[in-house]
């Protein structure tokens, strides 16, 4: 009898241990509460798209509430260094991209986050380019046109950027850098008053992302020059690359992604790159439709590519001068 008692004992000791087991593994899976993704711009924009998806997608394959919050400020400095000083732990993610990751520490003097050691790259999952537009009146009507009126009178050749350590100021600096020219720079506060005056024929180039300019094109109320890409974009395949067009080695693409704040459990980063690379076939055509791509690079990349970036636009920065603070 007593033989028998200790085997139910055991048997119970067991069974317990393995649904007690089982029962703290369900509480503590990844995740068992909603997750914050910040966007460190406010409302509109591709990182704010790349947020709102990602958190819609996201929420319905995990069954847990992802939720964007807009942390505006200082660019994107604000709600960066926000991510970066959040608690490791799955709950809190940042939409990431060029300007957080790469711009910012060459523009800054005291940024108050450092993008190589305060994130992981979770995936980068979103990417667009950029087109050179002309107005339309302009008398050299070829890149090699341009190239060459630029090289013969340094300076008389205008190019618009949209403010101080913006993408598109930064696009110009590496064409320039590139073409071994210089243009003359107009600066204006965002994109809208510089198409203004490029469609009214008062500078002569602008460099944005293609989902920007391209409409102006097709419109005929300006002329594309090139894509900044390696290859043309479905979008407008009639406008060259501009390696095609006689400037080779320039592709630049902006990207947008997700990022953790560093030491963050390594099982929430992976249940996360399953989740958002499974999600992406279905967000493609929304990417698409906002001008840019779906992009997957894979895992044994990420870093590699990021701290490429990085480098290459740091070190473009600093040769040009351009600080924001």
């Amino acid at each position: 009898m007593v033989r028998i008692y200790r085997v139910l004992a055991w048997t119970a000791a067991f069974v317990a241990l393995v649904f007690g087991t089982a029962a703290a593994q369900a509480q503590t899976a990844y995740p068992n509460r909603p997750v914050k993704i910040i966007v460190p711009i406010g409302p509109g924009g591709s990182y704010d798209l790349v947020g709102r998806t990602l958190a819609d997608a996201l929420s319905k394959r995990t069954g847990q509430a992802f939720f964007v919050e807009n942390k505006p400020g200082a660019g994107t400095v604000v709600g960066t260094a926000a991510a970066a000083q959040s608690e490791a732990d799955g709950y809190t993610l940042l939409v990431g991209g060029l300007s957080n990751m790469a711009f910012n520490s060459a523009l800054y003097s005291k940024l108050g986050y450092d993008p190589r050691q305060d994130f992981t790259p979770v995936a980068l999952v979103y990417k667009f380019g950029y087109v050179m537009v002309a107005r339309k009146e302009l008398p050299q009507a070829t890149l090699q046109d341009i190239v060459a009126a630029a090289k013969a009178n340094p300076g008389s050749i205008t190019v618009a950027t949209a403010g101080v350590g913006t993408g598109q100021q930064l696009v110009a600096a590496a064409f320039m850098k590139a073409a071994g020219l210089k243009l003359l720079e107009v600066p204006y506060k965002g994109s809208p008053p510089a198409f203004t005056d490029l469609l009214a024929g008062r500078v002569d180039l602008f460099f944005d992302s293609i989902a920007a300019g391209l409409p102006y094109v097709q419109s005929g109320q300006a002329r594309g020059i090139a894509v900044l890409s390696s290859k043309r974009s479905a979008l407008a395949p009639e406008v060259p690359t501009m390696s095609e067009a006689g400037v080779p080695g320039l592709d630049v693409d902006s990207w947008l992604g997700i990022f953790a704040p560093a030491k963050t459990p390594p099982e929430a980063i992976a249940k996360l790159r399953r989740e958002i690379r499974a999600a992406l076939p279905d967000l493609k055509e929304r990417f698409e439709k906002s001008g840019g791509e779906a992009w997957d690079l894979s895992e044994d990349k990420l870093e590699a590519f990021v701290a490429s970036e990085y480098e290459s636009w740091t070190r473009l920065i600093r040769e040009t001068g351009i600080k924001l603070d």
